[in-house]
């Protein structure tokens, strides 16, 4: 939760890169979404108008083409199943919960959303912060339900974060706080408890990070930016190297999850009717267990993988990139203006606060 001040301070710094960010993406979309053969682009527009800082994003296993979201910190207790056009097909309410500042949802093995009230955009200034587990619903209908509390603090003190992970297999929660220049990949207990205090120990760096996600078999991690995101095979409880991928040009991207598939990556953001991307993955860069779509052409030369970024660089959408996402002979001008109007306005922010 943000003060008044520095909550108009930080949206006012989002607002100018949104302004640019919208402009270039008007620009290089030309009005409409846009779909590759291979299904990349634009898959839904959220269109319920209660959903405008959606900011967390999680695959069902249980309803197949429905995805959950929730909203930043201005809203209630509230989780929303949406369908694969955007629409909303059920609410749920968490009875006896007052969401602080809620930033991601996560689906553990165990059919229990994870929903993560683990924002601290004042630098780190909350003792503990919260995880709420509630079963996912085996009928989508508009429900109260109740939720496990899980109290959260991290070994080396408090923190902002964005990203809640559960592993899929192990059931293990993650955690990757949020800081410019980067920060860190925090795991928690083999198993949370409900009654005592979960103490998240840091375990490897992670770039900036608005959100993260496992696959679905669990042997591939995505961190994602506003700009970016980063992949990395999953290999005894801890990350590998990591492979950049290209994100699409959101307005603030802040969402992110695997389809139920494991074939490709969804990418959301925040603003009324925001728009979900899908962003297929290479053969390289699917889970262990997703085997690669034969060629139908199996005279094309293979694609090439686009260069890594310079390092704190964001990536841009490039005219064949396979995330789907708008590109622009001017836009690479617009994002490095709209990057350094974030990072400004991020900095005037931890100085007043």
């Amino acid at each position: 939760m943000r003060t008044d001040t520095a909550r108009e301070r930080y949206r006012g710094a989002v607002r100018a890169s949104a302004v640019l960010l919208a402009a270039a993406c008007a620009v290089g979309a030309g009005g409409g979404p846009a779909r590759a053969a291979d299904g990349a682009g634009e898959l839904f527009t959220l269109t319920d108008p209660r959903i405008t800082e959606s900011s967390g994003l999680a695959a069902s296993q249980a309803h197949p083409g429905v995805y959950w979201t929730h909203n930043d910190s201005d809203d209630g207790p509230y989780v929303y199943a949406v369908d694969s056009e955007g629409r909303t097909v059920a609410t749920v309410t968490l009875r006896g919960v007052k969401p602080r500042d809620v930033e991601a949802i996560s689906l553990g093995p165990d059919g229990r959303l994870c929903l993560g009230d683990i924002g601290d955009n004042l630098g780190g200034t909350w003792p503990e912060v919260w995880i709420y587990a509630f079963a996912e619903p085996a009928e989508l209908r508009d429900q109260t339900v109740d939720a496990v509390r899980y109290r959260v603090r991290y070994e080396d003190g408090p923190r902002d974060a964005e990203a809640l992970m559960v592993h899929p297999v192990t059931g293990r929660a993650y955690i990757a706080s949020k800081k410019q220049g980067g920060g860190g990949l925090y795991q928690g207990p083999e198993k949370l408890s409900a009654t005592g205090v979960n103490t998240f120990r840091r375990i490897g760096d992670a770039p900036w990070t608005t959100d993260g996600a496992f696959s679905p078999d669990g042997t591939r991690l995505v961190l994602r930016g506003y700009f970016s995101a980063t992949l990395y095979r999953w290999q005894d409880g801890a990350p590998g190297q990591p492979t950049p991928l290209s994100a699409p040009l959101q307005r603030q991207g802040e969402s992110v999850t695997f389809t139920a598939d494991g074939r490709a990556l969804l990418y959301g953001s925040e603003g009324k009717g925001s728009p979900v991307w899908r962003s297929p993955l290479g053969d390289g860069q699917l889970p262990d267990t997703v085997q690669p779509v034969p060629s139908t052409s199996p005279s094309s030369p293979p694609a090439t993988a686009p260069a890594p970024p310079p390092s704190g660089a964001p990536a841009a959408a490039s005219a064949g990139d396979s995330s789907g996402g708008p590109s622009n002979g001017a836009l690479g001008l617009l994002v490095v203006i709209a990057a350094v109007a974030a990072a400004a306005g991020l900095r005037r922010k931890r100085r007043s606060g």
